[in-house]
């Protein structure tokens, strides 16, 4: 059986996984363990993110010997005109091949924009939007800013999604790698 080992112990993203295995009827064991990612805790930028997401992925596969590692990073990037974008990419590390994806972005307001501007982390400023603790392990900022339309759980089963198209079909991707 697939052996999968996620860089995490969050259980939005743990149930993200979870639930994309079973709508593609992909049969395998899940493990959750907390690896370091190597970016900051707010990671800004495409680079970050992914990278954060890379590490994460190589850094489960190597710790547990799965089959494959799963690295999911959420972050923010600023485009041109200044607004700020919310998204998550996912990696997944298998034997020499690694496959990432991104969801769709969430503009967020311009209030959560300058205090990324200044520093602060995503997380602790929507547990205080929302006056609800550790938020990013609940409904996160994509689900309060879309009332409850997309969860957070579905933004990551999304890009775990996008992210399984390599695997599933290598010989479409095998110069991809």
């Amino acid at each position: 059986m697939l052996t999968i080992a996620i860089g995490t112990t969050n259980p939005i993203k743990i149930a993200a996984v979870r639930s994309a295995l079973e709508l593609g009827r992909i049969a395998a064991e899940i493990v959750s363990i907390a690896v370091r990612s190597g970016v900051p805790e707010q990671p800004v930028g495409f680079a970050q993110i992914r990278e954060g997401a890379l590490t994460r992925a190589r850094n489960a596969r190597a710790a547990t010997g799965a089959d494959w590692g799963v690295g999911m990073e959420g972050g923010v990037e600023f485009d041109e005109d200044g607004a700020c974008w919310l998204y998550n990419i996912t990696a997944i590390a298998s034997g020499g091949m690694v496959s990432h994806a991104r969801d769709g972005g969430l503009l967020l307001p311009p209030t959560v924009a300058t205090r990324l501007q200044n520093g602060e982390e995503l997380g602790p400023i929507m547990d205080e939007l929302t006056r609800v603790a550790n938020s990013k392990q609940k409904l996160g900022a994509v689900g309060f800013l879309t009332g409850g339309i997309i969860k957070r759980e579905d933004a990551f089963r999304d890009s775990f999604g996008r992210a399984l198209a390599p695997l599933l079909h290598p010989q479409l991707y095998s110069t991809a790698f």
